[in-house]
């Protein structure tokens, strides 16, 4: 099993920041959470920070675990660590994605998202009806 993180970054607006894959990768086209791969010894945090800025060139502030999910594809099987960040600093430039969006949470099904990343989309809306 691969241990992987997944920011819902929230901006000044509370809009949240999803990315879609880009061709090439496992998963092209569909749009998820910024994330990656957990490192041995790392923190959900800290790699979330690491990845986002690697990834984004964007700083983030992880600030609240969100949920995990198990899912298996065809060629893996991962736990992903949804946590919820704050945007900090930074101007978006992608290498793992080929295009981003800031999106309300009223908005994210308009996206077809990867399924290891269904069920935070369907929390997320679920607690627009609360």
């Amino acid at each position: 099993m691969i241990d992987v993180a997944a920011a819902i970054i929230e901006n000044h607006n509370g809009q949240l920041l999803i990315a879609r894959r880009k061709s090439g990768k496992s998963q092209a086209g569909l749009w998820e959470f910024p994330g990656g791969k957990l490192e041995q010894g790392e923190t959900i945090e800290a790699c979330l920070r690491r990845e986002l800025l690697e990834e984004m060139n964007i700083n983030i502030e992880p600030y609240e675990a969100f949920g995990v999910h198990s899912h298996h594809y065809e060629t893996a099987h991962i736990r992903l660590y949804a946590y919820k960040a704050k945007f900090v600093s930074g101007h978006i430039k992608l290498s793992d994605h080929d295009q981003y969006a800031w999106s309300t949470a009223e908005e994210l099904d308009k996206y077809e998202f990867a399924p290891a990343d269904l069920p935070f989309v369907n929390k997320l809306m679920s607690q627009l009806k609360q």
